[in-house]
């Protein structure tokens, strides 16, 4: 699961002070990267990651 989290951070932004990830910056490592988006949601719960720009309007 580190390896996971760690692709997770790396593609994270820093914006206020708060770490952010897109929703299709998550869409497309869930696909590269063969990881559910439920569990990069998780992850991202998990360590402080705001999901942003959400391509279904949910966050």
């Amino acid at each position: 699961m580190g390896d996971k989290i760690e692709l997770i951070l790396s593609a994270t932004e820093e914006l206020d002070g708060k770490k952010v990830l897109t929703c299709a910056r998550a869409v497309k490592l869930s696909r590269e990267n063969a990881i559910s988006l439920k569990e990069i949601g998780e992850l991202c719960d998990e360590h402080g990651v705001k999901v942003r720009e959400c391509l279904l309007g949910c966050f």
